[in-house]
């Protein structure tokens, strides 16, 4: 069996391939399915501030299995994100992931990368895959829907608190180049929510939120984002946002990034930017079918404003964490 690099500058036909896999292997994911633009984009890129390499084996001139290692290059140097490793339902059995997963933990200790990272259902093939593998759960987490097309929206209209001293801003897309600095201010609250003990604080700086905004259009999405401000001298506050693919094709929208400064809390912002984005949302947006946000479960406060606005339960997922070890001489 022959592992073989992607060239991610010219990567052919082997990301879609890798793609294809992916989607074909995630087949009992009752959730909305990543687009091959954003797919493509975290599998060459990883994200701003990283950098990623992606292997794939074929078999009859078709991908049978592969992998993403994502390599933070700001912060974390010592860890890696593994997604995806997957491997085609038909070529299951065969050893191949236990062979892709041994390669990515020889390209970690290439880079003098201790600390593997990655998410997998709560339970399933990929759990039990990920344990028999040495790695044990760092963070639990889970997915809740709200479902637009049944939303008590009276209820949620009455729920949308004051907040005296605060005013909020909204747009549409990436955020232009005169709110990036204040994006990074309020991204830097994002660092006070949970995750696994040996993961640093990340650095927001304005030129890796102006790769993450011009990446909405490149992976074929919009959003809706709404901010606060302290009225008295404009300080940025809170943030939230909604990302939903461009073509509005599968009903899904995707409840991304919400924070509060800490010197701004206790004014009850948080339900305030939620609130009142997923209204506007729905006033631009009526063909909606339904909102997924992510959680780590230990986020109480997160957790109580989702179920407060009707966020159900949708499934638990573990982010799985391999301490990598140095190979014995």
């Amino acid at each position: 069996m022959r592992i073989q690099p992607i060239d991610l500058d010219h990567p052919g036909d082997l990301i879609e391939g890798l793609y294809d896999a992916f989607v074909t292997g995630s087949d009992d994911d009752p959730g909305p399915m990543l687009s091959l633009p954003w797919f493509s984009y975290l599998v060459r890129t990883g994200g701003p501030g990283e950098r990623s390499e992606a292997w794939v084996t074929t078999e009859g001139g078709k991908v049978a299995g592969g992998y993403a290692l994502t390599l933070p290059q700001h912060d974390n140097t010592h860890m890696g994100w593994l997604f995806p490793l997957v491997v085609r339902p038909e070529r299951r059995g065969r050893g191949l992931g236990s062979a892709l997963f041994a390669h990515a933990l020889d390209r970690m200790r290439a880079h003098g990368r201790t600390l593997l990272l990655t998410e997998t259902p709560a339970a399933g093939v990929a759990a039990r895959f990920a344990t028999a593998h040495g790695m044990s759960v760092a963070l639990k987490e889970a997915r809740r829907t709200l479902d637009l097309r049944t939303a008590d929206w009276a209820a949620l209209e009455r729920m949308r608190p004051e907040a005296a001293g605060y005013h909020l801003e909204r747009w549409v897309g990436p955020a232009g180049p005169e709110l990036l600095p204040d994006l990074s201010a309020l991204m830097g609250g994002m660092n006070d929510a949970p995750r696994d003990a040996d993961i640093e604080d990340m650095n927001f700086s304005v030129d890796r939120l102006r790769i993450r905004e011009e990446a909405i259009l490149i992976t074929g999405r919009t959003c809706y984002t709404v901010i606060a401000r302290r009225t008295s001298d404009g300080a940025p506050a809170g943030y939230t946002r909604i990302l939903l693919d461009a073509e509005r094709s599968d009903g899904w929208g995707h409840q991304a990034d919400t924070t509060v400064l800490r010197e701004h809390r206790g004014h009850r912002l948080g339900l305030l930017l939620k609130v009142d984005n997923l209204l506007w949302l729905r006033e631009r947006e009526p063909h909606l079918d339904r909102i997924i946000t992510w959680n780590a479960t230990s986020n109480a406060h997160m957790l109580a404003i989702n179920e407060a606005m009707g966020f159900e339960l949708f499934d638990e997922w573990s982010e799985m964490r391999l301490e990598v070890q140095a190979p014995q001489a």
